[in-house]
């Protein structure tokens, strides 16, 4: 039986296709335990994710994290829950579509343009399938993570090298690592918050919180830190704020282990007992409203503020589909296509010619 699988409904004839694969970090199937389980599961089994051996971390994870954890985070999904589902999946299907009718709109309408999940569903592996077989010969994966981490932009790379491993016909691949400072990209979150401001007027800070890593990652070389600090200080740059305007700060933390600091919620409670009175909270981190920005910071982060003193607590939405921001996310894709726009698109004659010729050599046509 032969090692590598043969290519779906092949024929020699079948024109190529070019695809932008978005990617995103993944959901629950639902706000249940049963569904919350199967996701951390699969998300917590990641090495990139946890690196600790796994031997010890089969048992950590499957002795304590999973039998108590997941009724737990279940709770805090149905509070955020949405009649379409997931706010994150429902976002990030928006966005393929938006992006989509833009390029169509910009002449590129031959373009394949998907979207999948790290996690749960769409899986990428599915995904790849169905633009395989409808014989995209170039693949752009876009990770909607501006910063790059290796838990996150690096295992999507992973798993798109996973499901091909068994594949004859390996497509040309191309990926795009990190959009931390992309200009438009920058200048989509500060239309985001001068909108926000100007229906709600200004804090006495703005806070930006992004998701935390492990400390030990910044040690080891990961980059990831040091993108979140472009991010914020270009931002604060866009919106003309004084550095003494502004803080950067990480949130969900996992585990016992020192994580990038300071910690949002902790930061949120002393600018609130040093007599903050409003504190704006934005996550350029995210792209999508999710559980991490809609129930950490909007709900559990601003109760803690407002215990400790706060009296005003403003949570800035992601991008979500904005203009500002699909427009970006074009130019991002544009510009890593390239040349790739440019392959022409075989005639009737030459794909007749191409036929005849593998007919010629006994191949499928």
């Amino acid at each position: 039986m032969p090692r590598f699988a043969p290519e779906p409904a092949f024929a020699h004839d079948t024109p190529e296709r070019t695809a932008v694969l978005l990617i995103n970090l993944g959901t629950p199937e639902a706000p249940t335990k049963t569904a919350v389980t199967a996701y951390l599961r699969q998300f917590l089994w990641d090495p990139r994710v946890v690196e600790i051996p796994r031997p010890l971390w089969w048992l950590i994870l499957n002795g304590f994290i999973l039998p108590s954890r997941p009724a737990k985070s279940a709770a805090k999904y149905a509070k955020v829950w949405t009649s379409e589902g997931s706010p994150l999946k429902v976002h990030t299907a928006r966005q393929m579509k938006r992006l989509e009718d833009s390029l169509r709109a910009a002449g590129h309408g031959q373009l394949m343009i998907e979207y999948a999940m790290r996690y749960g569903e769409p899986a990428i592996a599915r995904v790849l399938e169905s633009l395989r077989a409808a014989n995209c010969r170039r693949i752009l994966a876009v990770p909607l993570y501006p910063q790059y981490a290796a838990s996150t932009c690096a295992s999507a790379l992973d798993e798109i090298a996973r499901a091909m491993l068994r594949w004859r016909n390996v497509p040309e691949l191309r990926f795009v690592r990190s959009f931390h400072g992309h200009p438009g990209y920058i200048a989509a979150l500060a239309a985001s918050v001068r909108d926000y401001w100007s229906r709600s007027g200004q804090p006495d800070r703005l806070l930006m919180s992004f998701h935390g890593v492990p400390r030990y990652t910044l040690t080891m070389g990961d980059p990831y830190h040091c993108e979140c600090q472009v991010t914020a200080r270009l931002l604060g740059e866009a919106l003309g704020l004084s550095p003494d305007r502004y803080m950067v700060s990480f949130q969900s933390r996992f585990g016992r282990a020192e994580w990038l600091k300071p910690y949002t919620q902790s930061t949120l409670e002393t600018l609130a007992k040093g007599g903050a009175q409003r504190v704006d909270v934005i996550c350029p981190g995210f792209v999508s409203d999710c559980l991490e920005t809609l129930e950490e910071i909007a709900l559990e982060c601003k109760a803690a503020f407002l215990a400790s003193g706060g009296r005003e607590f403003h949570f800035i939405p992601c991008l979500n589909e904005r203009p500002e921001w699909i427009k970006a996310l074009m130019d991002i894709v544009l510009d890593h296509l390239g040349n790739w726009l440019r392959i022409p698109v075989p005639d009737e004659a030459a794909l007749a010619l191409r036929a005849s010729r593998a007919r010629a050599l006994g191949a499928p046509s």
